[in-house]
């Protein structure tokens, strides 16, 4: 279910966690990932935690989603928290992209996610005031908590997803920390009950909407399509954690298909690889969107464009839903991706068209060129120069191409 580490890997994680002194840990004989913080949420000097990480959604039935999203686990298969963030911080996400505004309270963005999350508003206030962001809550207007048809009849609660809930809650923050934020919950995880989420998500005045799950694609997809046809609308979805092939909505002809990969901080220089993980490829049943120009399929191809996924390069994330001891998480999977380039859009206050706006602009974007995420043999799964399958045409440099 998640990946295996070495026993020595294993008992020294589990040694740090129950201390909770990452720092004290010793390089030699610490696992270490690149993209630890300290305590105060800046970067760490060789202190990350190279952890095994798990699904935080189980695999899903047909014309059902799972969320796109894995969390550190400690030995135990049990989420890593600690008292104090890992991974990268809003500051860091926003210097790798090149995000200098902060939005404005007036643009809202929408997160539809299944089942409910009844500490969202509480472990975002923890998020937030962690890194030195705006306060939004219910009593000043800048969350709202809905349900899919837009009352406060919430569905029942779930760990996984409210995990994925506290993701994206925070990731549209530390891109959009000025921006209003309206959570839409989904009765349960069916494509049925999130498409109802995405419409009423259109109907409460979002101006962009994030999706951080998908399905295989399925012969009668086309039938959701309506559900993202908004022009001016920029909606985002992200495109899947098993590599090499398509899900749904990613697929979709109406929305920006987000790719991942692995970012690295060297001394505040950001590089960026294809994350294996990242879905791509070619739809088996979407019509190819004219604004798409790529020779190698003749349906969608997916991705448009990407940002951080990998979990080893994860984001940290405060979350309280199970109990952990300590909140703090670390991240990865595409539903990191999806939310960023959320609010990258959100920052930008553009009019878009659809998923368009960064093929008139790829000049305002970071053209990723190396890693892969199969064997296909060619662009569909493997950066190059240009367009590719996993990471599309790049990663924000500034919010002008979106």
């Amino acid at each position: 279910m998640f990946r295996s580490t070495n026993a020595l890997q294993r008992k020294t994680a589990f040694l740090c966690a129950a201390a909770l002194i990452l720092a004290a840990c010793s390089e030699n004989t610490t696992p270490t990932s690149p993209n630890a913080a300290s305590r105060d949420g800046s970067p760490a000097t060789g202190v990350a935690m190279q952890l095994a990480h798990a699904r935080v959604c189980p695999s899903a039935a047909p014309e059902t989603a799972r969320c796109h999203s894995w969390v550190a686990v400690d030995p135990s298969g049990n989420p890593f928290a600690t008292t104090a963030p890992s991974g990268f911080t809003p500051a860091q996400l926003r210097a790798a992209y090149g995000i200098t505004g902060s939005g404005s309270s007036t643009t809202t963005i929408a997160i539809v996610d299944a089942y409910d999350d009844g500490n969202a508003e509480s472990d975002l206030a923890v998020y937030r005031s962690q890194f030195g962001l705006p306060a939004c809550t219910t009593a000043n207007g800048c969350f709202r908590k809905i349900d899919q048809n837009g009352g406060m009849n919430y569905p029942r609660g779930d760990a996984g997803w409210a995990e994925e809930i506290s993701l994206d809650l925070d990731m549209a923050s530390a891109m959009c920390p000025s921006c209003s934020i309206l959570l839409v919950e989904a009765k349960s995880n069916s494509l049925a009950n999130l498409m109802a989420a995405v419409d009423q998500a259109f109907a409460q005045g979002a101006d962009v909407i994030s999706n951080s799950y998908g399905a295989g694609e399925f012969s009668s997809e086309t039938s959701y399509e309506s559900h993202f046809n908004h022009p001016g609308i920029a909606i985002t979805v992200s495109s899947g954690d098993n590599g090499y092939g398509v899900e749904y909505p990613a697929a979709s002809q109406y929305v920006t298909a987000v790719g991942g990969t692995s970012l690295k901080n060297s001394g505040g220089s950001y590089s960026e690889t294809a994350w294996s993980g990242a879905g791509s490829g070619c739809s088996a049943y979407i019509a190819k969107p004219s604004w798409q120009k790529d020779t190698g399929c003749s349906r969608r191809t997916v991705a448009d464009v990407s940002a951080v996924a990998d979990p080893n390069t994860g984001v940290a994330v405060y979350d309280t839903y199970r109990l952990h001891n300590g909140g703090w998480l670390v991240f990865g999977g595409t539903s990191v991706a999806a939310p960023l380039i959320g609010g990258v859009y959100a920052v930008g206050g553009t009019n878009v068209t659809y998923g368009s706006n960064p093929y008139s602009h790829t000049s305002a974007l970071n053209d990723v060129t190396s890693g892969k995420n199969g064997n296909c043999g060619n662009y569909l799964c493997t950066a190059g120069t240009g367009y590719d399958g996993p990471t599309g045409l790049g990663t924000p440099k500034g919010a002008t191409a979106f």
